[in-house]
């Protein structure tokens, strides 16, 4: 298994791909749009190595840092999401700008992404919301306060889930009390 390759950067491919040379053996690893344009040809630098290896054909994705291959490996683990969908996802912002938007339930950011559809894009939201985790702040307020919605409200999320707009599902909640049950609290929010 290929976990990194350092060397220097030979080429810049039309497809998204750069060719690495290491030590006279040059690799062709897929890469992110911002690591495609950060790197530099000539340059020296370390890439980490996904390998997907399938039946007819042999592929390597890499990333600049690590935590961007964990976040792909994740995105790999949804059903129905391949590797080049996985990098057009990480390809609509940086990482954290990814994690942020599937904890948040953010589906149409993520359907910007070349290749993603609606249903993906929450497929992405379901199975990975919990384990991507808060982003760039360790307090939970990051979450509660982007543009005065309450997105770690259940019954906001549940009602993106179902096709509202963050702002619709929250001011169809507006007048609905927060000591009821979830079930109870989308039901009144779905008759209003």
């Amino acid at each position: 298994m290929i976990a990194t390759l350092m060397g220097k950067i030979d080429e810049k491919r039309v497809d998204g791909s750069v060719v690495i040379d290491v030590s006279g053996v040059g690799y062709g690893v897929y890469v992110t749009v911002s690591d495609f344009n950060f790197v530099l040809v000539g340059g020296q630098t370390k890439i980490y190595i996904h390998e997907h290896i399938r039946e007819d054909s042999h592929d390597l994705f890499g990333f600049l840092h690590g935590s961007t291959k964990v976040l792909f490996e994740q995105l790999l683990s949804v059903k129905n999401v391949g590797p080049k969908v996985a990098l057009a996802v990480l390809g609509i912002g940086t990482g954290d700008d990814v994690k942020a938007a599937i904890a948040a339930g953010d589906v149409k950011f993520l359907q910007t992404a070349k290749g993603v559809g609606k249903r993906a894009a929450e497929q992405i939201v379901v199975e990975l919301r919990d384990k991507v985790g808060l982003v760039a702040s360790s307090d939970a307020e990051y979450l509660v306060t982007r543009g005065g919605i309450n997105l770690a409200d259940e019954a906001v999320m549940a009602l993106v889930a179902l096709g509202y707009s963050e702002s619709d599902a929250q001011s169809s909640l507006q007048n609905v009390s927060t000591d009821l049950p979830l079930e109870e609290r989308i039901k009144k929010a779905l008759q209003a």
